[in-house]
């Protein structure tokens, strides 16, 4: 997970995310071009779309952790480097699983944003991160070492981090995968619990999580579609997002639309995680 740097005031009036025709790359190979979209607090948002859409880079820019090439990020109006209200959590966390750590110690990480480095934590900070831990269903946990965390107990452990930094933007890159179908429920479930209380970003490849979420962004490098899922995850948009790895299966009187995998030179892209049928119209 990232955490911003420097506290910045919130501008009255504005948006929680504004992002105004962003276009952002790598070694000059352009991976998202020209998004653009409005985020309001409280919303709930899935970022979906093939491997090698852009839902990581976007992400990244949105963090402040990856300059955009051209437009510009405001987070309640200001740079998005300038705030520590925004908490993302990488598909492929940088934590080393082997040192000794328990959850506890994790979560209270989440803390540093607001107290500094190298401060102990007073009590109304351990207060807060025993609250988030709660909240999270996480707190017969707090004494395990982190490397005895199944999958779905990590991603838990990170969104109490987020809420221990009282994070208002949450950014999830692909919370899902590898999670068995218990684990992948429980996360749906933690997520849910949060209510409007945090604005909730995620990446999934899971067409049905997304449906449920409620609200979409469809992406392949640039947006395809934003909005409620009734309205974006339609055939002729899913269609323009994941081209001929878009399968169509007929069951029950009703089409669906499976985003399917593909072999590029022998290495896997496309699909990762459980994916749920979207019924088409």
């Amino acid at each position: 997970m990232r955490i911003s740097g420097r506290e910045s005031p919130h501008a009255p009036g504005t948006a929680l995310l504004e992002v105004d025709s962003v276009s952002a790359g790598y070694d000059g190979r352009i991976a998202i071009e020209a998004v653009s979209m409005r985020v309001h607090a409280g919303q709930r948002i899935a970022v979906v779309g093939p491997n090698g859409a852009g839902k990581s880079t976007l992400f990244k820019v949105l963090a402040g952790v990856h300059r955009p090439a051209a437009g510009r990020v405001r987070i309640y109006g200001s740079d998005p480097g300038r705030h520590v209200c925004i908490a993302y959590i990488e598909q492929n966390a940088d934590l080393n699983w082997r040192f000794p750590a328990t959850v506890e110690d994790v979560v209270a990480m989440g803390r540093i944003a607001r107290v500094g480095y190298f401060r102990y934590l007073r009590r109304a900070d351990r207060a807060i991160v025993a609250a988030a831990m709660e909240r999270v269903a996480i707190s017969p946990l707090r004494r395990r070492q982190i490397a005895e965390l199944s999958g779905g107990q990590r991603q838990r452990m990170f969104i109490a981090r987020a809420l221990a930094q009282q994070a208002e933007l949450l950014m999830l890159d692909e919370p899902f995968v590898g999670l068995d179908a218990d684990a992948h429920r429980q996360l749906e479930a933690t997520l849910g619990s949060l209510g409007n209380t945090v604005t909730v970003m995620l990446a999934t490849h899971d067409l049905g999580v997304a449906e449920r979420i409620g609200r979409v962004a469809l992406m392949n490098r640039r947006l395809i579609g934003y909005g409620p899922a009734s309205e974006v995850l339609v055939a002729e948009r899913l269609a323009e997002a994941y081209g001929s790895n878009l399968r169509r299966i007929d069951a029950d009187g009703k089409q669906y639309a499976l985003p399917d995998s593909h072999c590029d030179h022998g290495v896997p892209v496309g699909v990762a995680g459980p994916v749920r049928m979207r019924a088409l119209p």
